[in-house]
């Protein structure tokens, strides 16, 4: 019991890691707790149990992906040190890999969420309540601030050049 309790906290670990040093993953982040915080606070969407679940499935690919391409990334910068036709392609492709599951994740997005009158919703109800509109305006402040200001500073990444 306690290896499998080690191999959670070391997943955590690597989570924790991605977010801190790669801002495509904060930025996955930041928007998926957007997102589900607006749909779990707020009736302004009509989102069915499998809806829920699509955008659910589509947030764990765009996620999983970002991990895995930092992992390969880090592997590639770790065996190799100077440009690499190689390390290149496994690169490009493990990136295109999260590119495809984003585009993916918003169309699902798009698909369940294109709801005006939700959105209509939205816009008179933080119009008629400054005070929480100043808290989500203050939220989007700290949010850029932890996608683009927050943690250790990407290396400049050679092999893309």
């Amino acid at each position: 019991m306690k290896d499998l309790l080690k191999s959670f906290g070391y997943a955590f670990c690597g989570i924790a890691q991605t977010i801190r040093t790669q801002r495509n993953m904060r930025i996955h982040t930041v928007v998926m707790l957007y997102m589900f915080g607006i749909l779990l606070c707020h009736d302004f969407f009509t989102v069915t149990r499998t809806q829920m679940a699509l955008l659910l499935l589509s947030c764990a690919m765009v996620m999983a992906g970002e991990l895995v391409n930092t992992a390969v990334e880090s592997v590639v910068d770790l065996v190799e040190q100077r440009k690499n036709l190689y390390c290149k392609i496994a690169k490009d492709a493990a990136a295109g890999a999260v590119l495809v599951s984003a585009l993916f994740a918003v169309g699902v997005g798009v698909a369940v969420l294109w709801q005006p009158e939700a959105f209509r919703a939205m816009y008179v109800y933080y119009r008629t309540h400054p005070a929480v509109f100043a808290i989500f305006a203050a939220s989007l402040i700290a949010a850029f601030w932890f996608i683009f200001g927050f943690g250790k500073r990407e290396r400049k990444d050679s092999s893309h050049d």
